[in-house]
């Protein structure tokens, strides 16, 4: 990540987004009086915040989010300022699950059976990423492993006789 010095930005700008979040996650608390979410949720809850996360700053389905804020060609933020720092958010899986995850905690507390029902669900595409990810890999060295198996002088290089 490039250092505030080198983007079109100013401190100022990454203070205002972490005042928002900071307003509504205190927003959260005051309008609350349920408990967190219990630390058995903690899986399903992280699990829905890589999906969307995922979803919002990767994926297609995302793109009407970023469109305003990011060059989709070059992944890069708009603008300056403020639209810059908001780009930035939009590309950065770890900052946007900081938000993300804000938004599936404070559903879960507010509308507990909603906020059960929505990670759950974001829970089970994030688990579906993760097989099908695993199954790409599985088949890409099996693939490999096949392709050596039939044909293994063309895979074996010559090592030369000191």
């Amino acid at each position: 990540m490039e250092p505030v010095s080198e983007t079109p930005t100013e401190p100022v700008d990454y203070a205002a987004l972490n005042a928002v979040w900071a307003a509504l996650a205190a927003g959260l608390i005051a309008a609350t009086r349920d408990e967190a979410p219990p630390t058995r949720e903690l899986p399903v809850l992280g699990l829905a915040t890589f999906a969307l996360t995922k979803a919002l700053s990767k994926e297609k389905v995302g793109s009407w989010v970023r469109e305003p804020l990011v060059h989709e060609d070059e992944r890069t933020p708009k603008g300056r300022r403020l639209r810059y720092a908001a780009g930035e958010l939009l590309t950065c899986t770890r900052c946007l699950g900081t938000w993300g995850s804000l938004g599936l905690v404070a559903l879960r507390v507010a509308r507990p059976r909603e906020g059960r029902i929505v990670a759950t669900i974001l829970a089970t595409a994030g688990v579906n990423d993760w097989l099908q990810a695993g199954f790409s890999l599985l088949t890409s060295k099996s693939n490999v492993s096949g392709a050596i198996a039939r044909d293994p002088d063309r895979f074996i290089r010559a090592v030369p006789d000191d």
